[in-house]
């Protein structure tokens, strides 16, 4: 399982399990926080009614028929109270009175319960005891939600108790709150877990990107690319980027020295070879005209050894480097015709004549010398390949974001063997005019420059004949 998608799975764990007894206990508990906000006023309402009754039974002003004369009046109200969801129309608060021995002195909703004795009940036999008494029972035993809420305080006349007084509510009113919130409630949890789980995703996404962009970047390397070291934090993660990059630094300096040591080795060896030969020829009597030949030969092999190392030198300059040191606008029109001119002997010499297709103002960022360099690699690979009296065009266009500069020759195709090997160090091919092959670093470095500007290069053949350079730049 990918990283990214191992931290969303397990913040969704944490979530659920952090989360979930919560929801269900608000879920399961609502109706008991809504009963204690409705059981607090009426214990407020049974002792300020118990303080009334009992300064009246005091001053010998208290009538139960006159009471039950105030709550009939009362019950027959038509209420039009708008509280939130609920349309309240009638008042339904109950009241009842006893005397100290728990008989029922007085009942709003149900006279008829005059006379009954309701010690057996909580709030009453509570009260009676001086206690806080309160209860919940059922009106309807076969309905589950016709519960009422009873709370009673005592009724006091000069210090003694002469009674308990009963408030009751019924609970229908809660139902319907309760109704209407749990629908807003879910709701609320499902976006909140939606929220949730798309927050999860997106920082799982955040934290595994730095992997991401390392394996993309280590891929970039194995596929021969030079990619830019991504921008990367200062987490754990990032100093595991930075560490792995200066080891595939050192590794990559290992193999390198390796590898040139090879191929420089290789490469000399040849000329090193001709020198022996033509010095120990020389240690030899001979004609001066054969010693000159000699000495002209020497001559020659160890100048194809200095630009063997020079071209090395520079090679290795560009491979090392992970960007452009400098990078400003450079005029494809007026390069190329520094170019030419930097090649004019050689065309001259070839009665080469060049074509041109480059508009004034076409720019590209990089850096002039090595694209300069490039340029000029590729001009001089058209010249030596290109046919006496011929043509070499050069041109450039704009497409998809990209300018593509392309040198073309009407010389020798390249052969079907060597197209794959064209771009790779020390190979080259024999130049149609003498025979010889040059260094075979020429289109390694111009591959070099195209990686560092994050362009390409490719050769291919064009009919009837010649051979087509297509270098890449991003505009």
């Amino acid at each position: 399982m990918k990283l990214g998608l191992r931290i969303f799975f397990c913040s969704l764990v944490i979530f659920l399990l952090c989360f979930a007894y919560p929801i269900s206990w608000v879920m399961n508990n609502a109706r008991m926080r809504y009963l204690e906000g409705v059981e607090d006023p009426l214990a407020d309402h049974a002792n300020i009614l118990a303080e009334i009754v009992g300064g009246q039974m005091a001053a010998g002003t208290f009538h139960i028929e006159e009471l039950q004369s105030i709550f009939e009046r009362v019950y027959a109200r038509q209420l039009d109270s708008q509280i939130y969801s609920l349309n309240k129309q009638r008042v339904d608060l109950q009241v009842y009175l006893t005397d100290t021995k728990g008989t029922i002195l007085f009942h709003s909703k149900h006279p008829d319960q005059t006379g009954q004795n309701y010690t057996h009940w909580r709030d009453v036999a509570l009260a009676l005891e001086g206690r806080y008494g309160a209860r919940t029972s059922l009106d309807n035993p076969k309905d589950p939600t016709s519960s009422v809420l009873y709370v009673a305080a005592p009724v006091m006349v000069h210090g003694q108790m002469a009674g308990v007084l009963t408030v009751a509510k019924p609970t229908t009113n809660i139902n319907h709150f309760l109704k209407a919130a749990k629908p807003k409630f879910l709701a609320v949890t499902a976006t909140a877990a939606v929220a949730a789980v798309a927050l999860s995703y997106l920082a799982a996404l955040w934290i595994a990107s730095p992997i991401r962009r390392l394996t993309a970047y280590a891929d970039a390397i194995r596929a021969g690319q030079r990619p830019v070291f991504p921008k990367l934090d200062r987490t754990e993660i990032g100093g595991l980027g930075r560490a792995l990059q200066r080891m595939q630094e050192r590794l990559e300096g290992k193999a390198y020295v390796e590898q040139y040591v090879q191929k420089l080795t290789h490469e000399v060896k040849s000329p090193l070879s001709a020198i022996r030969g033509a010095a120990e020829l020389l240690e030899e009597d001979m004609p001066a005209a054969n010693k000159q030949r000699f000495l002209a030969n020497i001559r020659a092999e160890a100048d194809r050894i200095q630009v063997i190392v020079d071209c090395m030198l520079e090679l290795a300059s560009l491979e090392f480097k992970k960007q452009l040191p400098t990078r400003k606008p450079v005029n494809l029109q007026a390069l190329s015709k520094t170019v030419l001119e930097s090649k004019a002997p050689m065309l001259i010499a070839k009665k080469i004549a060049v074509a041109t297709d480059i508009d004034s103002q076409m720019e590209v960022y990089g850096d002039p010398f090595l694209l300069h360099q490039a340029l000029a690699n590729l001009v001089q690979n058209a010249i030596d390949f290109c046919e006496r009296e011929g043509v070499i065009t050069l041109s450039a266009r704009n497409e998809d974001h990209h300018i593509l500069f392309k040198v073309e020759d009407n010389g020798a195709s390249i052969p079907d063997y060597a197209i794959e090997k064209i771009f790779d160090k020390f190979y080259s091919l024999q130049r149609p005019d003498s025979g010889k092959k040059s260094t075979g670093l020429g289109l390694n470095l111009v591959r070099e420059v195209a990686q560092l500007h994050q362009g390409t290069i490719h050769l291919e053949n064009i009919a009837p004949q010649g051979v087509r350079a297509t270098f890449i730049l991003p505009r």
